[in-house]
């Protein structure tokens, strides 16, 4: 997740309502009874406390084996992919949407070929007595499975979409060099695998049509319980808030160097601020969906550019911005680093969009290694003529003028489609998660939900304005965003997320479990002693996750403390000219 030109959170689709509301949007037409509507919003479901754990793991079971079998009957049905099937798919709605319509079709032939009324699916030979508009369980679960139609290759864009953030890389191997830079991005590339693989297997042990996982804090909440799921979602509201006051400045930097300095800075945050909060009144994804796949290639353009730039032209040394040095130095570079890894936050809304989860590790795997090489060929090609003046804005340093100005009017451009996700998917969470929630607002379908968006969406870029303003240095402000919550959701919180999921697993007793006849779930026992008997099943896996919890949690102190030590050696004598709320530029 790049802090600076971001590729980065350009599909947040995945946050509460949002998948939802857009399945619900596509399939409208399609869906007639109210009932089945009510179920595919899915709230009550996903988030009542009465539903234990056990209950997920039954329901989840036989979700996979539905989705085993449905995916050999796809596969035979569909043969092997060639180039042809492959574009026709990109315009298909899904195999579930196109499975409904054969049904209909079926349907309406046996109805006008006089069939005897339907009969009851648990008393064969008994006419059915419900009500014609509820639905039954088929007609459920197809509902919900209209939504989930990705294969593992839509998965490979939507990660690469995600996290590849390259601008950023430069700067890392002028903090730490080539060696260590290289052996870093590594590292870091190889444990944000293994955080998606860890959400991967919790996904795929909790998740079902009956109760859908749409979101980072569902995962949370069955492990860890409701005050849990608050805890995360809250931490994702900020971090997304922290990351458009973070494009806020970082746009306005560009908008100063495209004036060549002729507009005091302070106004230029001020522009870029009305401009989100006049786009920003958008509620749905949907609309504005297609300007993540502009933006992709906008950067790839932008790549491009910087690499001609710096390999045929000198470097704008007016241009260089004040950074930290020493042992505070390369840790800023560090957390920029992490900052590119960051997507895990979003991998949970990736997979409640897949027709075969179990396929996901192929998509990640692919995703995460192709990023992997992209930062550590761009960082050192670019480090490489660059050396230390290879700032974590990279396009304010490239020259001639002519190609600083297109790439930082392409900057422009994908950050504020960037920031316009950002604050969609932040304001959502704090609209969902506290004002819905907890103060009991209406929801923000409704009438008064909606006047209270556009009211709110406003005050939410003017608070993301302040913060931007009063630390007006990118690196240090992008810095604390990735050691406070980047990097815990990326490694910290997922190693968390396992050791409770497999404790929980494995402490179940012979004759516990849960029965769907009666609804009621027997375990023999509670409290600390079932935990200490979970834990130590898989003692060697979970010692290795508690490891990996506790490295987050240093990485993340550290990180924290440079990023402040930073910001005193920039603010501190001989640092940058530049004030809070002041007419200066950073750069």
């Amino acid at each position: 997740m790049s802090a600076i030109n971001p590729t980065a959170g350009l599909q947040p689709i995945g946050i509460e309502n949002d998948i939802i509301t857009a399945a619900i949007d596509n399939e409208a037409k399609e869906i007639e009874k109210p009932q089945i509507r009510e179920r595919l919003w899915g709230l009550a479901a996903r988030i009542d406390p009465t539903v234990t754990f056990e209950e997920y793991r039954y329901w989840a079971k036989i979700e996979r084996e539905e989705e085993h079998l449905a995916n050999l009957a796809y596969k035979e049905e569909h043969g092997p992919r060639t180039v042809k099937s492959v574009l026709l798919g990109r315009f298909s709605k899904g195999i579930h949407h196109e499975n409904k319509k054969k049904a209909d079709a079926a349907a309406a032939a046996e109805n006008d070929s006089g069939s005897v009324s339907p009969t009851d699916e648990k008393n064969p030979g008994v006419l059915s007595t419900h009500n014609s508009n509820a639905p039954t369980e088929a007609e459920w679960k197809q509902a919900s499975r209209a939504m989930r139609t990705a294969s593992w290759g839509t998965m490979f864009y939507l990660i690469t979409t995600d996290i590849l953030g390259w601008s950023s890389t430069p700067f890392v191997f002028a903090s730490v060099g080539f060696g260590p830079g290289i052996a870093l991005y590594l590292i870091f590339g190889a444990f944000a695998a293994f955080s998606g693989f860890i959400l991967w297997k919790v996904f795929l042990g909790l998740d079902s049509t009956r109760f859908p996982m749409v979101s980072f804090g569902d995962t949370y909440f069955r492990v860890y319980g409701p005050l849990a799921r608050h805890f995360i979602n809250v931490a994702q509201a900020i971090q997304q808030f922290l990351t458009v006051a973070v494009l806020i400045l970082g746009s306005g930097t560009t908008i100063a160097q495209l004036s060549s300095d002729k507009i005091c800075f302070i106004v230029c945050l001020v522009i870029f601020t009305v401009v989100g909060m006049i786009f920003g009144s958008i509620r749905s994804l949907q609309r504005i969906g297609w300007l993540a796949n502009l933006s992709v290639w906008l950067n790839i353009v932008s790549f491009l550019i910087i690499m001609v730039a710096c390999a045929n032209y000198p470097i704008d040394y007016s241009a260089y911005q004040q950074q930290a040095y020493g042992f505070a130095g390369q840790l800023n570079g560090i957390n920029q680093l992490v900052y590119s890894y960051g997507g895990a936050l979003l991998f949970i809304a990736f997979l409640a969009e897949m027709r075969h989860p179990w396929d996901f590790w192929k998509g990640m795997l692919c995703a995460q290694t192709f990023i992997c090489v992209v930062y550590i060929f761009f960082g050192a090609f670019v480090y490489g003529h660059y050396g230390q003046y290879s700032a974590s804005n990279i396009n304010t340093v490239i020259q001639p003028f002519s190609l600083q100005t297109a790439n930082n009017v392409l900057g422009l451009i994908t950050g504020a489609i960037a920031c316009l996700m950002y604050m969609n998917v932040g304001m959502k969470t704090v609209y969902v998660e506290v004002f819905q929630e907890i103060l009991g607002l209406p929801p923000i379908t409704t009438r008064k939900g909606r006047w209270l968006w556009y009211a709110l969406g406003p005050l939410y870029w003017a608070l993301a304005f302040v913060v931007g303003a009063a630390v007006p240095n990118l690196n240090g402000i992008s810095g604390i965003v990735g050691a406070l919550l980047i990097l815990n959701f990326t490694y910290t919180f997922p190693a968390l997320l396992y050791i409770g999921y497999r404790v929980k697993v494995d402490a179940a007793l012979p004759g516990e479990g849960f029965d769907p006849v009666t609804g009621v779930t027997t375990r023999h026992d509670s409290g600390l002693q079932r935990w200490i008997r979970g834990y130590m099943v898989n003692w060697h896996l979970n010692t290795v996750n508690v490891i990996y919890f506790l490295g987050g949690l240093a990485c993340s102190g550290l990180g924290s403390w440079a990023a402040i030590e930073g910001l005193i050696q920039v603010f501190g004598p001989g640092g940058t000219v530049a004030t809070s709320f002041g007419c200066a530029s950073p750069v």
